[in-house]
């Protein structure tokens, strides 16, 4: 017999009162939620002074403290870049080889001492070299058609307009459009009804996401739906092409959202053995198990642990933290060059700034300093140090998973990482 289903019956909740919560910053609105929370945490996370981060964000509470360690040094040839007016294209202007000592905010135990035997195995092989290939952020827009046909044309012409948008954009004067932001290219694609627009910009030493958000919003409203030859039923700022923090084919393969920068050292059989502890067949081993292993799984990437590392660095300088899914896609790469291993790393989609949002806070910009790269003119340089310090990462853990049984990566873990 078929079993009885006993029907569901409503049951009446309890009125919840909601209260009104003071969302400013002033002293009296943190010490009223400090008293609300009625003893659930402890007071040490109140015992701060607090005024450096009342800007930070809403609904300042307290604070949550890191430990930062600090490794180095990473030897590193640092390209220096400049981007072409208008194209926005990166030309390099100059060379230096540079020694960096690199802050890691995290709690994993045995990473930091990884992270240095790679620096240390790397600067016994003659150092790291970084280039950055591309530098572009964008905001992926979307406008409502009547028809296929009316979203072809309208593709059509805002592609042939894009020339024409950059100089109405540069020319606003409104104080919410960014003068930062600039316009470089347009893309789009058409799916039904839906035109999509990738609106590509640069924005200096910022990562960028206000600024270019202001100009798309601009574009879209002030220039598409006014100009069209056929205006759009509605317009959307943001409809998911633009893989803003989020993992992305389109990006992982092509870059354009963040800084897309290389990292390459070739480590010599001495170093790998001495400082590595394993051999250059033991890592060709694991690189070609591991590439099979990530084609398998659909993997957004080609890589061991990319967002160890790029979390590390970014908590402690104060970046997005939102940001280290898109910035830790990875592509790494290793072959055997005469009695050495050369080892790469791509990063697509690196979204990193050196000004603005909260490298502006006290401890950002003191370990910002720390790497020469607080303030304007230094997010290239940043951004080579982020991919050399996930490379040497990428070297370390990989050669302690490479010995046998991946003795060394287990007992790591096992010794530094606490039992439970």
């Amino acid at each position: 017999m078929p079993r009885q289903v006993r029907p569901l019956t409503q049951t009446k909740l309890p009125a919840v009162e909601l209260r009104r919560w003071p969302r400013k910053n002033d002293a009296d609105s943190i010490r009223a939620r400090q008293e609300a929370l009625g003893g659930r945490v402890e007071r040490e996370v109140f015992e701060h002074d607090l005024t450096p981060w009342v800007g930070a964000q809403e609904a300042l509470t307290g604070v949550t403290v890191m430990p930062t360690a600090v490794i180095g040094p990473l030897t590193i040839s640092l390209g220096e870049y400049e981007l072409t007016e208008p194209e926005g294209q990166l030309v390099e202007r100059g060379r230096s080889t540079d020694e960096i000592h690199v802050p890691l905010a995290h709690t994993e135990g045995s990473m930091s001492d990884s992270l240095y035997r790679g620096a240390r195995a790397v600067a016994e092989s003659g150092g790291f070299r970084t280039e950055v290939l591309k530098d572009r952020i964008t905001r992926a827009s979307c406008f409502i058609c009547g028809s296929s046909e009316e979203a072809a044309a309208l593709a059509r012409w805002i592609e042939a307009e894009a020339a024409k948008m950059r100089d109405w954009l540069a020319a606003r004067d409104d104080d919410w459009v960014s003068r930062w932001a600039k316009l470089r290219e347009v893309e789009t694609h058409v799916l039904g009804p839906m035109c999509h627009v990738m609106w590509a910009f640069t924005t200096g030493d910022a990562v960028g996401a206000n600024m270019m958000t202001r100009n798309a919003y601009a574009l879209n409203m002030g220039y598409v739906m006014e100009h069209a030859p056929t205006k759009p039923e509605r317009a959307m700022l943001e409809a998911n092409m633009g893989g803003d923090k989020k993992v992305s084919y389109r990006y992982f393969e092509r870059g354009g959202h963040g800084k897309t920068v290389i990292a390459e050292c070739t480590l010599t059989e001495d170093a790998i053995r001495r400082v590595l502890r394993t051999t250059i067949d033991d890592l060709l081993e694991l690189s070609w198990a591991g590439t099979h292993g990530a084609v398998a799984s659909g993997m957004q990437s080609v890589a061991f642990t990319p967002a160890t590392a790029i979390a590390a660095i970014f908590a402690a300088t104060g970046q997005d933290l939102g940001m280290v899914g898109t910035s830790s896609m990875a592509h790494g790469t290793g072959r055997r060059v005469g009695d050495g291993l050369n080892c790469a790393i791509r990063l697509p989609g690196l979204e990193v700034a050196t000004v603005g949002g909260g490298t502006t806070l006290p401890y950002a910009r003191s370990w910002l300093a720390l790497m020469e790269c607080a303030g304007a003119g230094k997010v290239y340089r940043f951004a080579q140090i982020v991919a050399a310090a996930t490379l040497a990462l990428e070297i370390s853990a990989s050669a302690a998973m490479a010995t046998s049984g991946s003795e060394n990566f287990f007992k790591a873990h096992f010794e530094r990482g606490g039992m439970r």
